[in-house]
């Protein structure tokens, strides 16, 4: 029977480069015309409707059922005009994915007949099953109920033939049971921390909003390989494979110039993402062969969340027309860069004003210098927090393997920054103020924007970057809803901007000038924080040493990770700006466990699964045309001449059978571990077990099978090879 590979890779050749018709017009032409915004709004709704909408979006105010009933029907008008069928509320369960179920606008009427029909209570909510999705406990089976609420801050769209309308999702009893919930609610918090604080500075300040600019990395890969690869599709990362001779050694593919196959793909999906309003602008290689990245101009981060999910749907989809299969997993292929996505993240005023960007005067650049030095406080009050926000089982492959930020949480600011915040250190003594001092204190912090301009470097190997007029948190996995870690950082962020504000006016109070009292509480937050700040080399060994000596944490896996969800601090914080309840932060953290857990069970039956039915008979029968072949020349050669033609043969039967043996009694031992797992009382307990006991299996049965993949006859060999995966043809 011939090899599956080899006429996957026949297939493979017979690609030609695909090319979808597209709008010859320019991007503005059709960009967001299948999505419910303002220009649809407009010529939709009524004025009154349109108000209350704008009003809404803008201040979170609730909109009545009445005027629901009525953007309900002009969103129904809208959609069917384009076409569409069906209606969806869309949300983010604690899965990971997003989740939809779609329904028809029509409804059956007395006489046999039908009428179009989409109410504003089909709008507002909906009521999937909420003891079916991840909940941590907080629904069992028997308690079903739960609803998905219209979040109008973020419009409707049309994907297919679909209505799409994001959505919350919580329980019957109010729990949050997805992401957009908590992100809601952290950029609220942040929002009025921030306004109060901007209030020091600018009285017209009257909203912050935060922004997000993702970076979206991924692998392509030929579908017909991918079908064949059995662990590719469970696991969405290739549990075996021996590095190719040219890998990303030459750094050649970073930046180069990108295949035509691929840039058809591209264009394609740009332009479905540019039809639903997704600010998609920049395409380039990535640094491992097959592997690219996408990523959008800045948007109000809840809106880019959504939007970050929904291009993965749509990257998903497209790539099945090119004949691609799209790969998210952070470490799809070892030996190879894996995948990221780099959340830039920063703040606006309602005026305009980027507030980590500084400005031409000594005034803005205390404002700058004060959102700056709180964010680099927040994240060393809660750097295990931050790092637990981007734990998973796909993202421990990643982290700290030179090619990812460490699982260390460091704050890179550059040098000249650095030097900014040192002399602030030097300059303010906790009592007032000299004119000498406060003049060269106001000279020096003057210069901020001629420093950032010329000094102010990107820092690869940190997990936690400045850039400029943002901040970059590189650690956040490909694959992952970004909702989480930008949650937390809300998060945190609004609480270090809450006590900051509560430590100046005490200030105030006891009659210390504004400004002084500014610079004293930042000063004692900048020696604070010192420990966090680190310019070097973030993927070397002396910085972990450098870190154990500073007192921060370098936790490696998941579990551990997790611990920070449900520290007293971090349970306090949230509840305390009304993000998450104890209740819902801990359902998480379950939620969070058990998805370990079960990533590396899936991933370790699969491994036996492939060793018994795969990688051995493929070898076996291998090795059984070598015992073949000895016979062979033990007939046709004396036994002088036999034992010197034959001793290669020989050598590679017995490695064979050794090698064989080493991986069958690791992948049983490994089922023996998974069993024990099992058995155990707790989501903690498990996934420490399934960490400690049963992925240390996965490296040794790995290496075994890589030695034989370069042993065994490349026709006999079943699984594609990463020399064939990644180059794409």
């Amino acid at each position: 029977m011939t090899n599956r590979r080899i006429l996957a890779m026949q297939d493979v050749v017979k690609r030609t480069p695909v090319e979808i018709d597209k709008s010859k017009e320019q991007v503005s032409k059709y960009y967001g015309s299948d999505v419910f915004g303002l220009d649809a709004m407009r010529e939709f709704l009524s004025e009154e409707a349109f108000e209350s909408i704008q009003q809404s979006m803008n201040q979170g105010t609730i909109v009545d059922r009445k005027m629901a009933d009525q953007v309900a029907a002009c969103m129904k008008a809208w959609a069917q005009s384009k076409g569409v069928t069906h209606f969806t509320h869309w949300f983010q369960p604690l899965s990971g994915a997003t989740a939809e179920k779609h329904d028809g606008f029509f409804e059956p009427i007395e006489g046999g007949r039908a009428i179009e029909r989409f109410s504003g209570n089909a709008l507002v909510q909906q009521e999937p099953d909420a003891s079916s999705f991840p909940n941590g406990g907080i629904r069992n089976t028997f308690e079903a109920r739960g609803y998905t609420a219209w979040d109008p801050t973020s419009p409707a769209f049309i994907w297919g033939e679909t209505l799409c309308i994001p959505t919350i999702f919580i329980s019957y009893t109010g729990e949050s049971l997805d992401f957009k919930t908590p992100l809601l609610k952290s950029l609220s918090a942040l929002d009025k921390a921030a306004t109060d604080v901007c209030q020091y500075f600018d009285k017209n300040v009257t909203k912050v909003v935060a922004t997000l600019g993702w970076e979206q990395e991924y692998f392509l890969i030929d579908a017909a390989l991918y079908h064949i690869r059995y662990d590719l599709q469970q696991t969405g990362r290739t549990l075996f494979g021996h590095a190719p001779a040219k890998g990303q050694q030459l750094e050649d593919h970073y930046w180069g110039s990108i295949p035509e196959r691929v840039a058809a793909y591209m264009r394609d999906f740009e332009y479905e993402s540019h039809l639903l309003g997704i600010p998609v602008r920049t395409r380039h290689n990535e640094v491992a062969p097959a592997q690219f990245e996408c990523a959008p101009i800045f948007e109000e981060t809840n809106l880019a969340v959504d939007h970050n999910l929904l291009l993965m749907d749509v990257m998903e989809k497209v790539a099945i027309r090119h004949n691609f299969r799209v790969l998210l997993h952070e470490k799809p292929y070892a030996g190879v860069n894996g995948s990221g996505k780099h959340n830039n993240w920063s703040l606006a005023t309602n005026l305009g004003k980027n507030l980590l960007s500084p400005g031409k005067t000594p005034k803005t650049n205390l404002q700058f210098l004060t959102f700056f030095v709180n964010t680099v406080m927040a994240v060393h009050e809660h750097a295990d927090l931050l790092r637990a926000s981007i734990a998973s089982a796909n993202n421990d492959h990643r982290l700290g393997a030179n090619e990812a930020p460490p699982a260390i949480m460091s704050v890179f600011l550059g040098g000249q920054l650095s030097s900014v915040l040192d002399e602030i250190e030097k300059s303010v003594h906790g009592g007032k103020m000299s004119p000498e001092e406060k003049t060269k204190l106001k000279l020096n912090i003057g210069k901020i924007p001629d420093i950032l301009l010329d000094n102010t470097d990107r820092n690869r190997t940190s997990p936690f970057a400045f850039t400029g007029n943002k901040f970059e948190f590189r650690a956040v996995g490909s694959s992952q809803n970004c909702g989480g870690p930008m949650t937390v950082l809300n998060a945190i962020v609004a609480d270090q901007l809450n006590k900051f504000k509560n430590e100046v006016d005490a200030l105030l109070d006891k009659k210390v000038e504004k400004d002084e009292a500014i610079f004293q509480v930042l000063k004692k937050y900048i020696i604070a924080s010192k420990k966090i700040r680190f310019e070097g080399n973030g993927y070397g060994d002396e910085w972990k040493a450098e870190a154990k000596k500073r007192g921060l944490t370098n936790i490696a896996t998941t579990p551990g990770a997790l611990e920070a969800m449900i520290s007293k601090k971090s349970l306090d914080m949230y509840e305390s700006q009304g993000i998450l309840t104890h209740r819902e932060q801990e359902a998480r953290y379950e939620i969070s466990l058990e998805t370990y857990t079960k990533k590396i069970q899936i991933e370790s039956r699969i491994i036996a699964d492939m060793v018994d039915n795969q990688i051995i008979p493929a070898t076996l029968n291998y090795q059984k045309s070598l015992i073949d072949n000895v016979s062979g020349l033990k007939n046709i050669f004396s036994a002088d001449d036999f034992k010197k033609n034959a001793a290669t043969q020989i050598e590679l039967i017995k490695e064979i059978s050794e090698r064989v043996s080493t991986i069958k009694k690791a992948a049983d031992a490994m089922t023996e571990e998974r069993k024990k797992a099992n058995t155990l009382d707790s989501a903690k307990k498990q996934a420490h077990a399934y960490c400690d006991k049963v992925k240390a299996y996965f490296e040794d049965i790995r290496y075994n099978v890589d030695k034989l993949e370069n042993i065994v006859d490349d026709a006999t060999w079943p699984l594609p090879k990463y020399r064939e995966m990644l180059y794409l043809r």
